[in-house]
């Protein structure tokens, strides 16, 4: 967190708010968003916070890492792991271990990525979001058509359709650290009913031992089917990364002797998924269908090097299912009924391949054999019902009730308890992993949201909304316990959110400032010694500020600042743990974030633009003894034009070589670090017809 950027934004914000009073009129952008409702609805009339990073934007950015992306929509973090990976934060502390997965509702094309019970820390790696159309992010609980897992945020991968709307391409792209990528959209035909790209990239990675390969593949086709159109869409993704570990010792991520070096050559992630899926939309004079029948498959197999005796985790799953929702429109009312259905088979098992190394109690408690091996068959069925009533040009008032179900059936496919695999007891008061015997559980849960959005002219809007959001156990939280756990006894998770906001759009200014404040129950956290903290509770309190305004014929200023709290909301000395008092900050919890983004377009074919990406200070544990002081870096982006076709971009990442830490813990008694990537310069071709 630097005062320079802080003064830039707060010069950004007060030159925005007066340069409307100074202007002549401004001409309206009517810019569409399709998340809230899944179907296209203006921006200025969403009755709360939602951001969309549209086509240019993706294109301009060209993310390797969606890091990269998201540092441009206020209130979100990504946490960079090393390859792909990554952890997330959307209106909350980055969240890690059990309790961490499943906050967040990642779609593509408005169908969850993964069934509501399986989630995944690194919930955007099976994302196709190099190749999307646009993306959209909804921070805080959705309404009702999104159910469990939208407790934090909402994130949907919008992938292009066929039709003259999409943009056709090819290109090839070098850099740094032996890095390229290939990346095709095709046909260069836009009028044809089909659509298929593909993107492959190859980093050799800027530490030892961590480069990885990655393959993305998205395809449509487009036909009539009955009085409807429908369009079949498919995406596979395959991943396979060598994993850099943790660096230890404090600052060591500013050591030039550490900082590139990897402790953990042997770790590595392995991760492929497939997604079929349909859409079939009709309309008719009294009602509007939309059905979403899908199959989906994952597996993944990682070294969790991150743990002491750095056990071996598959895991996998197959999985189906529909949503459906049927529209009514009246004179001054629209009407949506919903029934989602899913279905899922999964698996996890987590073998350790020879003895923990280092203290006694961790070397018993930690022991080398299989200690989780089980399957589940998930159930989720939802209804729902939202309105939105028009009580008059200005002002409309919406609510929506969702009641959702979902159900586990867990088989055990070895020893019940808190063994070893052969039967044998741990010492030290048992081994740390614990298998209950087979069993089934089930959660019920109501969430109601209420919100309204009043136009206060044709440019400008206000907006409030109450909401509650709800989060199921996963299963790696009820079947993967730890010692002195028989039973997970968790119920599902809550957050109650309010929000007020402003927006005004025109082609002089967009600006949306949001205000919310959340409270959270039932949470589950992880503290510094690796245990499970259960029936937890946080607030989280903050603004929200994003900006793009092009101050003068060329020029241009982007900026999304956040500054929010998130703190502990109970008190609990953890068995063989932390200590949580209320009041304190939750770890990994920067308290201000900021993108400004100034871009520059000398001449109709070059176009320039200079980030500053910025990241407060943030405590590293429960007692908020330790800290990451944050960091600002610069990224420098320019394009140029050859011709009608042909583009070739270039990216300076890091321009002043700042040694920083992508992320920072504390755990086991010793500062740990992702170190974040160093100045890097690619340079890429594209051809678009």
């Amino acid at each position: 967190m630097t005062l320079t950027l802080k003064n830039a934004a707060a010069a950004a914000v007060t030159a925005c708010l007066l340069a409307p009073a100074v202007a002549v009129p401004a001409e309206l952008i009517e810019e569409l968003v399709v998340t809230s409702q899944r179907r296209e609805q203006p921006r200025l009339w969403h009755p709360g916070n939602i951001d969309r990073l549209d086509a240019e934007t993706l294109n301009e950015v060209r993310h390797h890492h969606m890091h990269e992306l998201l540092s441009r929509v206020s209130g979100v973090w990504l946490s960079r792991g090393s390859g792909q990976e990554h952890l997330t934060a959307i209106r909350s502390p980055v969240l890690t271990g059990a309790g961490s997965c499943g906050a967040f509702l990642f779609l593509e094309d408005g169908i969850p990525v993964r069934p509501a019970g399986f989630c995944n820390v690194n919930g955007l790696l099976e994302a196709n979001t190099e190749q999307a159309q646009s993306i959209e992010v909804i921070r805080g609980p959705g309404n009702a058509l999104y159910g469990s897992n939208a407790l934090h945020g909402i994130t949907n991968v919008l992938m292009p359709m066929p039709g003259p709307d999409r943009a056709p391409s090819a290109s090839l792209e070098v850099g740094a650290n032996d890095f390229y990528r290939i990346n095709v959209q095709a046909p260069f035909d836009t009028g044809s009913p089909w659509l298929a790209s593909l993107v492959y990239a190859d980093d050799g990675g800027f530490r030892d031992d961590a480069g990885y390969q990655q393959a993305k593949l998205h395809s449509k086709l487009r036909f009539d089917a009955g009085d409807g159109d429908f369009v079949l869409g498919f995406t596979a993704t395959d991943l396979d990364q060598e994993t850099a570990g943790f660096i230890l010792g404090e600052d060591a991520y500013k050591d030039p002797d550490v900082n590139r070096s990897n402790p953990n050559p042997e770790a590595f992630r392995k991760a492929s998924a497939q997604r079929l899926y349909g859409i079939w939309n009709t309309a008719t004079d009294r009602f509007d269908i939309d059905v979403r029948p899908f199959l989906r498959h994952s597996d993944m197999e990682f070294l969790q090097h991150f743990l002491p005796g750095q056990p071996l985790e598959e895991n996998g799953h197959v999985s189906a299912g529909a949503l459906a929702t049927l529209a009514f429109d009246g004179d001054k009312h629209r009407t949506v009924f919903g029934v989602d259905v899913e279905w899922a088979d999964i698996f996890l098992k987590q073998t350790q391949d020879g003895p923990t190394v280092g203290s006694p109690f961790l070397v018993e408690t930690r022991p080398e054999g299989k200690h989780y091996d089980y399957d589940v068959t998930s159930g989720n069925a939802a209804a729902y019902v939202q309105t939105d009533w028009t009580v008059n040009e200005r002002l409309t008032l919406a609510a929506g009730l969702r009641l959702d179900y979902i159900t586990y059936d867990y088989k055990n496919r070895m020893l019940d308890g808190n063994t070893r695999d052969d039967g044998t007891e741990c010492g030290f008061g048992g081994c740390l992993y614990s298998r209950p015997a087979d069993r089934s559980d089930s959660f019920t849960n109501l969430a109601p949201k209420a919100t309204l959005n009043y136009r206060f002219s044709d440019a400008l809007s206000g907006y409030g909304s109450l909401a509650r959001g709800f989060r199921a156990p996963q299963a790696t939280e009820l079947y993967r316990l730890q010692s002195g756990q028989e039973v997970a006894d968790l119920d599902s998770e809550r957050i109650d959110a309010f929000e007020v906001g402003v927006r005004r759009i025109t082609s002089e200014l967009s600006l949306d400032i949001a205000l919310f404040a959340m409270k959270k129950r039932d949470s589950v956290y992880r503290d510094a010694d690796g245990f499970n903290v259960t029936g937890a509770k946080s607030e989280h309190l903050g603004v929200e500020i994003a900006i793009d305004w092009p101050f003068a014929e060329r020029w241009s200023l982007a900026l999304d600042a956040t500054y929010a709290r998130h703190t502990y909301d109970f008190d609990v000395v953890a068995s063989r743990g932390e200590t949580f008092v209320a009041g304190r900050d939750v770890d990994t919890a920067p308290r201000w974030l900021g993108s400004l983004e100034l871009r520059f377009e000398p001449t109709p074919r070059i176009d320039t633009a200079l980030q500053l990406a910025s990241i407060g200070k943030y405590y590293l544990d429960a007692e908020n003894n330790f800290d990451y002081p944050g960091h600002t870096i610069a990224n420098l982006r320019a394009g140029v034009a050859l011709g009608q076709n042909i583009d070739v971009i270039l990216r300076l990442n890091n321009v002043t070589d700042r040694d920083i830490a992508d992320r920072a813990d504390y755990a086991f008694g010793n500062y740990r670090y992702f170190p974040g990537r160093g100045r890097e310069l690619f340079a890429e071709i594209r051809y678009t017809p």
